[in-house]
């Protein structure tokens, strides 16, 4: 397994980054996210402290990842996949604890969906691009829309 592969023009930030992972131009990781083996990080990207990505992602350009996520193992997201962690924000009024919103292996999310927080994407779950998801998803299955709604069970 190779060394983990930063762009000179990142900012990471972060020392918890495995074995084999790219990070490219313009990402932000800071010191206290984790990030597995084999992932790959694309430009435009920023990932906040109180996040931890499993082995084997992809997250595309212009993902924001907040604190409280969590990302299992063989996960991709989409470019510009938005999340929220707060049901209630407010300038300088922060929770006493942010949402969790944890994404199980194998799930695959669409360009463009907003993922609100505080769900659990089942394990090899598929959210339609442009998705707006409110509610949590089972394992295996396609949702898709605004509000995202059930579509059909995926045979892998």
């Amino acid at each position: 397994m190779s060394e983990v592969t930063i762009h000179p023009l990142a900012d990471v930030q972060s020392g918890q980054i495995g074995a084999g992972t790219v990070v490219w131009q313009f990402a932000v990781i800071l010191p206290q996210a984790r990030i597995g083996t084999n992932c790959n990080v694309n430009c435009h990207t920023f990932i906040e402290n109180d996040v931890v990505i499993g082995d084997n992602c992809t997250i595309k350009s212009g993902v924001y990842l907040w604190d409280g996520l969590r990302i299992g193992n063989q996960v991709f997201i989409g470019p510009n996949v938005s999340f929220t962690n707060d049901k209630y924000p407010r300038s300088k009024h922060y929770p006493e604890a942010f949402q969790q919103t944890v994404i199980e292996d194998g799930v695959s999310i669409g360009a463009g969906s907003v993922i609100l927080g505080g769900i659990t994407i089942g394990k090899g779950a598929m959210i339609g691009a442009g998705s707006l998801l409110t509610k949590s998803v089972p394992a295996g299955e396609l949702w898709m829309g605004s509000p995202a709604r059930f579509i059909r069970k995926i045979n892998d």
